[in-house]
């Protein structure tokens, strides 16, 4: 993959029992992403806010899961969580950077919820 080209999906597929939502991309790239993980790091404005300073960090999604995976147009998939929370379009370099970055992402998502006094649980 080009540092220009965008990563582009092979496969697309989510384990109910699991609640972990496994994505293929064409430079051999497989991720295994909880749909927890995915739900805390949802690109929406209500997640992310309007910067870095400003996420939102959210608790009490340990048991989340996706109700529903809708493709928008050839770019992205919009996530329906069981929650209600659908606002978030994940494009497939937005999946991609998720993949790369789960272990920082994750460690930093849980320092966050930790320093805040907040849980996984609901």
């Amino acid at each position: 993959m080009s540092d220009t080209a965008a990563p582009w999906p092979t496969n697309i597929d989510y384990k109910k029992a699991e609640r972990v939502l496994t994505v293929a991309f064409e430079d051999g790239a497989t991720f295994k992403l909880p749909a927890e993980y995915l739900r805390v790091e949802s690109p929406s404005a209500e997640v992310q806010g309007h910067g870095a300073s400003t996420k939102i960090t959210v608790a009490g999604k340990k048991n989340v899961a996706i109700a529903k995976i809708e493709q928008i147009g050839r770019y992205a998939v919009r996530l329906v969580f069981d929650d209600g929370h659908d606002t978030g379009l994940y494009s497939w370099d937005y999946l991609h950077k998720l993949g790369r970055e789960q272990a920082k992402r994750w460690f930093e998502y849980e320092s966050r919820l930790k320093a805040s006094g907040l849980s996984r649980e609901a």
